[in-house]
């Protein structure tokens, strides 16, 4: 069933792979900056995407997570975006295109765990700089949350700490969900550039 739920949506792509006036203007609204123009087009892909790319995935808060980046990635880089298919075809595409790429990922890491698992099954201790290397990314973490403003540390570490929905926290916090999503934003983008550079003195 899976397969051909895959099968006819991409038959619904390649029907609207063409860009009509109607999304040329979206498009150059959303280059504008126009938020409200934006959060339309989130409203209304958000939801079938999660459904499209869990059923690549399989796994629904993955398939958020990879739906969420790719309209944040599309926002921050909106002005530079040069578009030639319709705006469905390329957020499905996208999709599709970054939950494969999960998928890859996954298997190197399993297969990676699984040899290093055969291959040191004997050692049953860290060494110091094993200690020293979890040490020093304990502390990217604790300063990047410092840096982060309250609510929006508050958000972080509610969804990846507690394993809160964007919906629990949003009442919890009484915010809008879209705040919830603006403030995830911009804690990744700071803990992904804090440690590229711990990545970068860890090799």
């Amino acid at each position: 069933m899976g397969d051909y739920l895959l099968t006819r949506k991409c038959i619904f792509i390649h029907k609207n792979s063409s860009m009509g006036l109607a999304e040329i203007s979206i498009q150059r609204k959303i280059q504008e900056g126009d938020i409200k123009e934006f959060e339309q087009l989130f409203k209304k892909y958000y939801e079938p995407l999660c459904h499209y790319a869990n059923g690549i995935v399989r796994d629904m808060d993955v398939a958020e997570e990879i739906v969420q980046d790719l309209f944040y990635s599309y926002w921050k880089n909106r002005t530079s975006l040069s578009i030639q298919l319709s705006l469905n075809a390329y957020l499905y595409r996208s999709i599709k295109n970054n939950s494969l790429s999960y998928l890859r990922q996954q298997s190197v890491r399993q297969r990676y765990a699984e040899r290093s698992k055969s291959e040191f099954v004997e050692v049953e201790s860290t060494t110091v700089e094993d200690e020293m290397v979890a040490k020093e990314l304990n502390k990217v973490i604790t300063d990047t949350l410092n840096q982060l403003p309250e609510r929006c540390s508050k958000v972080f570490q509610m969804n990846r700490f507690e394993g809160k929905k964007y919906q629990e926290i949003a009442e919890k916090l009484a915010i809008s969900i879209k705040t919830v999503e603006a403030d995830m934003g911009k804690a990744l983008h700071l803990f992904r550039e804090n440690l590229k550079r711990f990545n970068r003195v860890a090799m």
